[in-house]
Parts: C-alpha cells; sequence; structure tokens
C-alpha cells in the first residue's frame, strides 16, 4: 500500500498504534490471569501459599523436609551419628536476595539439614531468612569477592566449629552423610581440598564451584591469610578458577575426590546428564574440563555420590525423598566399604587400603584429543579465561 499524502497515512498510523495498544493489554490480561492460576494449582504446597496478611514472616513459612526424620523406627543411624559427631562440617552456601525465595529456601529445608553448621552468604544481611550480608554487589563479576569475604568470615567466627569447610551454590544438591565418610579418611590439619577435579589453566587443576568444594581447616587458613595479605585477589569472574589459582600458589593441595573404586563422587551437573549415555554432545564444554576420563551412563557416579548442580528447587525434595527415604525391599548393598578405623586423625594406613581396592583411571593426558595445555604463567591464564567467556565457555562458577 501507496500513501501519496500525509493526510492518507496518519489514519493508517493512528489505528496502528491503537491495534497495538489493545493487543498488549490483551496479552497483559492473559498473563496475569495464568499467573493468578499457579498458586491456586499448587495450594497444596508450602511454599506456595499466600500470607495470610496477619503478619506471617518469610521463616514462619519455612518447611521442613525431615521434620519427623528422627521419629522414623526401624532404622539404625549410629554409624551416621558417629561420623556427625567426629567429621564436623560447615556448609556455606552462596546465594543473593533475589534468590531466597526461588532458591535458598528449598535448600534450607532440605540437605543443610544434615550440616554442623550452615550460613548462607549473600551482598545483604536478612536477619529472617538469615542471610549473612558480605557488603558486595551482586553479578557474576562478584562471585570471586563473594568467595573471599564469605571464608573470611567463617574463619573469624566460626573456625573452631568444624573441621572441613564446603561452599555450595543455592542449586547444589549435596549429600552430607557420604561426605563425612569420605573426608574421615583425610587429617583436616593437611593444606588440601576436594571436589570435582577439572584441568584447564592449573597445573594441579582445580575444583568445580557448581559441584561445591570442601576446604580442610588449614587449607581455610591459608586461604585467609594469603586474601588479607593480598597474595590472592581477583582478577578474573570464575570464583572456582580463581581459588585454585590461589590454592596452587599457597601450596593447598587439589586431592582425587573420587571413591576407592575410581568412580566420581562431586558432580557438576544434574543427575541425568552424567547417568543417560549420549545426553551431552561431544562439543560440551564438560568432556573438555575432566581431570580424570570421564564415564558415561550408570559407571559415571559413585554408589557414595556427594553432590549434583543446577538442581531445579523442587527436586530438591525430590532428592532428599530418594536420598533418605526410598528403600527397595531386600536389597543388601552391593557396595559397602568399612567405617574407617580412626577418622581425623590422618589415617593414611586406611586412606591407602582404600585405593588399592581397584586401579583407578589415570588422568587425562594433556594430548588426549585436543591442543596440549601447559602451565601457563598467572597473567596468561587470566586472558585465557576472559578469551573463553567471550567465545561463548560457561563460567566455571556454573559448572
Amino acid at each position: 500500500m501507496i500513501f501519496k499524502s500525509w493526510p492518507q497515512f496518519f489514519p493508517f498510523l493512528c489505528g496502528s498504534a491503537i491495534g497495538f495498544l489493545l493487543c498488549s493489554q490483551l496479552f497483559s490480561i492473559l498473563l496475569e490471569e495464568q499467573s493468578d492460576t499457579q498458586p491456586k494449582i499448587l495450594n497444596n504446597h508450602l511454599h506456595a501459599m499466600p500470607s495470610n496478611g496477619a503478619g506471617q514472616s518469610f521463616l514462619e513459612r519455612q518447611m521442613s523436609f525431615d521434620t519427623n526424620a528422627s521419629k522414623r523406627t526401624g532404622e539404625n543411624t549410629d554409624v551416621s551419628e558417629k561420623l556427625y559427631q567426629e567429621v564436623k562440617i560447615l556448609c556455606w552456601v552462596m546465594t543473593g536476595p533475589q534468590n531466597l525465595e526461588k532458591r535458598a529456601k528449598y535448600v534450607k529445608a532440605t540437605w543443610t539439614q544434615h550440616c554442623n553448621k550452615v550460613l548462607f552468604m549473600s551482598s545483604e544481611e536478612n536477619k529472617d531468612f538469615p542471610t549473612v550480608g558480605l557488603k558486595t554487589q551482586e553479578g557474576r563479576h562478584q562471585l570471586s569477592w563473594k568467595t573471599i569475604r564469605a571464608f573470611q568470615y567463617v574463619h573469624d567466627h566460626c573456625l573452631e566449629e568444624a573441621d572441613w569447610f564446603m561452599k555450595a551454590d543455592d542449586d547444589t544438591y549435596v549429600i552430607l552423610d557420604n561426605l563425612r565418610w569420605f573426608l574421615a579418611n583425610y587429617d583436616p590439619e593437611e593444606p588440601i581440598y576436594f571436589g570435582r577435579r577439572f584441568r584447564p589453566f592449573v597445573k594441579q587443576g582445580y575444583m568445580s564451584g557448581g559441584a561445591g568444594y570442601v576446604l580442610s581447616k588449614e587449607a581455610l587458613k591459608r586461604f585467609v591469610a594469603a586474601s588479607k595479605m593480598n597474595m590472592c585477589t581477583p582478577g578474573i569472574p570464575f570464583e572456582d578458577l580463581e581459588l585454585g589459582i590461589c590454592m596452587e600458589i599457597i601450596k593447598v593441595r587439589a586431592e582425587d575426590s573420587r571413591d576407592p573404586t575410581g568412580k566420581e563422587t562431586f558432580h557438576p551437573l544434574l543427575p541425568e546428564y552424567h547417568l543417560i549415555k549420549g545426553f551431552l554432545p561431544r562439543r560440551f564444554w564438560y568432556w573438555r574440563y575432566n581431570y580424570y576420563l570421564p564415564v558415561e551412563g550408570p559407571g559415571c557416579c559413585s554408589d557414595f555420590a556427594i553432590s549434583f548442580h543446577s538442581i531445579p528447587a523442587t527436586l530438591m525434595y525430590e532428592l532428599e525423598y530418594l536420598v533418605y527415604h526410598l528403600r527397595p525391599y531386600g536389597y543388601v548393598y552391593r557396595y559397602q566399604p568399612a567405617l574407617p578405623e580412626s577418622p581425623q586423625t590422618g589415617n593414611k594406613k586406611s586412606k591407602q587400603k582404600g585405593r588399592s581396592r581397584i586401579k583407578l583411571r589415570k588422568p587425562l593426558k594433556e594430548n588426549h584429543g585436543r591442543t596440549k595445555i601447559k602451565f601457563l604463567p598467572l597473567h596468561w591464564r587470566r586472558n585465557i579465561a576472559a578469551l573463553y567467556r567471550m567465545m561463548g565457555v560457561p563460567g566455571s562458577n556454573s559448572f
């Protein structure tokens, strides 16, 4: 349609504008109605119940998935309770004000109840939840600073309340009982840390932030001392890589976190990504980052897996049920490792005995199907990390 004069074009323009506004209003009304119906569908879910308007606080609306766990009869938890007393773990969860309702409260209601002590770290303090305010900004560029300040807070206020100190995201699910069994073989006075070991940029490797990582008490002391002396200052937006670089500088060892059969215990993705063969395309970053040769299918994961990442909020409850409640009738576990004889005493004999049961898979060779990666100077590694980010490789804090 061609308009020869302004008077002919003006009515068409006005009609188009009015039609656009009416369509916008219609879509807005439809979306509002859809959002209004969602709580009605989920009104039997405690997290979806609206406030009664009588001053009910956020904390009072919390639910505890395992509130009645102590009342379950017929279960012998002597071993678990023994490890709970002897292998003390402080968990701190990286979150933010925008995620308290969407993520953090599900974490609070499930797996963190098994920690000896738990702290939620945010940029702002929230006394109702509660969260520790680290006085930082939100955003990926602040993750390294949040990590440093969180560990500084733990060191200054809670150092003697635990032997091991775990960092996890608010979309990470952790099985604390398996973690305690694993850590019972090690001495917290040694400078070591554990997690899903990745290989690029750091000679000894570094631990995935998404899968969570655990510092010994000695590692925590060294990290905080180094950060206060400006030996480890954030230079890249990848919190886990930054911490890995620092750990290598201060001589904290990145230890092998696989179980005695050589299977991985910390997992940076959803369970189905690891368990279903062929689920992940070969060009996916996961295949390039693993320190040890990854396995597809059920052989990917230890029977005593410790963590999974990128867990949707409600899946936290499903995993809590599957881990702590579901039992197949008449089944005897095929893999029953012995309880360490001397937890937390650096029992090298116990550790070596467990590791000798099966020959572990070796780390990936540097020429394993890709360009050889050498141990580069610090500023080179940081530049490469920035380049990877520009190329679209996911930030390692989301691994």
